[in-house]
């Protein structure tokens, strides 16, 4: 199903949620830029488990070797469950991320307001982050994407717009049906593919080679949940 809008957003273009979809681009277009140096950026700033499961068990052991710079190096994996969020693998990864984002993003943007929402957005992705850390704390595996904050944002868009629909792209065989899908069951039917991949995985590091981080998924979406409400503010309600 792929989902081409929303009856939710009052306006398409907010600007964080536009921020960081033009952010995103900008950074797959500068990795196409690099040509074969691009192995050298991603390894740098992407997401590997088991070196923040390191920094994490040392950290609590460096905070009073922090004055000396010592420990800096040592704590800085953990900066990359921020920035894997901004690298992509290819077209289809950084076009179907940026999709989702675009869909749904500008209605969870309005209902929190601009700074709360890009806070919200890079919490969901840390916390996604760190859940597919519990699940395969020794992988060496890179991992790299903005679905998790994405997943975040469905999460609370499920809670904030129980009634919203969703136009979406229904294939079926040769024939292309254009449905609208309350979202309610849209994001339903997606987080239950999430979690059931996710549990099929279960903690198989190997698995998480060349495929889906189906964990940061459901970390992501359970935050959005559970903390989306907290960063709503009311609006006012449009009248049809």
């Amino acid at each position: 199903m792929i989902p081409l809008r929303d009856n939710a957003a009052p306006r398409r273009l907010t600007p964080v949620n536009t921020a960081l979809v033009a952010a995103n681009i900008a950074v797959f277009v500068y990795e196409l830029s690099l040509g074969a140096r691009v192995t050298a950026f991603v390894g740098r700033f992407a997401m590997v488990p088991a070196a923040v499961t390191r920094a994490l068990s040392s950290s609590a052991l460096a905070w009073h070797e922090l004055a000396a710079h010592r420990s800096l190096g040592a704590l800085a994996p953990l900066m990359t469950t921020v920035t894997s969020m901004f690298i992509h693998g290819g077209f289809w990864h950084v076009a179907g991320n940026m999709l989702y984002l675009f869909i749904f993003g500008a209605a969870v943007e309005y209902r929190m307001g601009a700074s709360r929402y890009i806070i919200f957005y890079f919490a969901a992705g840390i916390a996604a982050a760190l859940a597919t850390v519990w699940i395969a704390p020794e992988s060496g595996v890179p991992v790299i994407g903005a679905s998790g904050a994405i997943a975040g944002v469905l999460g609370a868009y499920f809670i904030l717009y129980p009634r919203g629909r969703i136009l979406t792209i229904l294939p079926i065989f040769i024939f292309v049906q254009f449905v609208e899908i309350p979202a309610v069951i849209y994001l339903l039917l997606w987080f239950a593919v999430q979690l059931y991949a996710g549990l099929e995985q279960g903690g198989r590091a190997a698995t998480m080679a060349g495929g889906v981080a189906w964990w940061a998924h459901v970390g992501g979406f359970m935050f959005g949940v559970a903390l989306g409400p907290m960063f709503a503010m009311n609006r006012p309600r449009r009248r049809r």
